[in-house]
């Protein structure tokens, strides 16, 4: 065996999605585990695989972005005391970003919450058991809801031309949802739930599987309907998403991070009248200022198709650590190395350059917003 290389042996704990067979079939090279799950992380050609997603369209095995069913009389209480923004406004069909955090304020999940029909919820979660949170949780309010994991797996077609494919397949009715908005349906018989979504600023949708018996037919349409659009297999493009400055809940964030820490400050409402988990330590954070900020990094070092330096790196001023750069790569768009960091306050507003260190050694940085442009 080749020194270096990693093997992953499986498991009945880790699932394969309803898309895998189809991804197999398709080339994928490299997996990693996600919610406990096989997610697809490259089907062998990174540098192609960006160009679909920015130039064309591509489709992803989103499978592992599992859904947490709130179902029942108390569906919209407990989804609201689950969630650290204000939900009375919310209707069927409507989805919203939204922080989930613990008693402390701290950032446990960032999923998108998507009101169904039928007092249900779907909490669209990153990697992480909110499954037993929310049962715990539910039980210990005493609301009288239904917690489960539902027969969903989550196909997203991503891209420029994402909009052309799906209404093609779905009906010219999608082009009218507005971000996180949704429709329920069906394709050929597949029940679905079609949401305009996903993990790029490219534009798209994610259609939301609901029978897993039927992943393989499903992805089958898709690549059928998107041959002459140009479509390729993918995955959640971590060069494209740093582009974009989308948050990577459990990649950009560290132990303790609050949402005012993980750039989602918009997305938090402590002072409403509703009450939530956190509620008074996100009021506290509001008043004092958060400790650290997601910020972007400018990197004085051209690491060309390296594509990607390894993640987790110390932010340094001088010799004290004053941040955690989570991914550094480099942008085809805007032909310059970029990151993610999560650095202190105080250096952010200081304006203060700092180092990161790379394969290549230790690197100049300047701290920039998010998005870049």
């Amino acid at each position: 065996m080749m020194r270096g290389m990693v093997r992953l042996a499986l498991s009945p704990r880790i699932r394969r999605s309803p898309f895998y067979d189809a991804t197999i079939a398709a080339g994928a090279s490299d997996f990693t585990v996600y919610n406990k799950m096989l997610m697809p992380m490259s089907f062998g050609d990174l540098r192609g695989e960006y160009d679909a997603l920015t130039q064309r369209v591509a489709m992803w095995d989103v499978a592992a972005e599992r859904q947490v069913q709130i179902s029942g009389p108390d569906a919209h209480a407990c989804a609201q005391y689950l969630s650290s923004r204000d939900l009375t406004t919310m209707v069927e069909g409507q989805g919203k970003y939204v922080a989930m955090c613990d008693h402390d304020g701290v950032l446990l999940n960032d999923p998108v919450l998507l009101k169904l029909s039928g007092d249900r919820y779907w909490f669209s979660i990153a990697d992480a058991d909110m499954l037993l949170w929310c049962r715990a949780i539910s039980a210990e309010q005493g609301f009288d809801v239904e917690v489960s994991e539902p027969d969903v797996s989550p196909l997203a077609v991503q891209g420029p031309l994402a909009e052309d494919l799906v209404a093609g397949l779905i009906g010219e009715e999608v082009r009218s949802l507005k971000y996180f908005w949704f429709l329920e349906t069906t394709l050929e018989g597949i029940p679905l739930v079609v949401c305009r979504s996903g993990w790029s600023k490219q534009g798209g949708f994610e259609l939301f599987l609901q029978d897993g018996t039927r992943g393989t037919e499903l992805w089958d349409l898709v690549a059928a309907a998107g041959a002459s659009y140009g479509i390729a297999p993918g995955s959640p493009n971590h060069v494209e998403r740093v582009e974009s400055g989308l948050l990577s809940f459990g990649g950009d964030t560290t132990q303790g991070s609050n949402p005012y820490e993980a750039g989602m400050a918009s997305f938090v409402q402590p002072n409403i009248d509703q009450d939530f988990i956190g509620k008074a330590a996100l009021q506290q954070v509001l008043a004092d200022g958060p400790t650290r900020l997601l910020v972007g990094l400018e990197v004085g070092a051209d690491i060309g198709d390296e594509w990607l330096l390894p993640v987790r790196t110390p932010v340094l001023l001088g010799e004290t650590q004053v941040g955690t750069a989570s991914a550094i790569v480099w942008s085809p768009r805007l032909e310059r190395t970029i990151g993610i960091a999560q650095v202190d306050r105080s250096v952010v507003e200081a304006g203060e350059s700092v180092m990161v260190s790379g394969q290549r050694g230790m690197h100049t940085a300047s701290i920039t917003s998010l998005p870049f442009t």
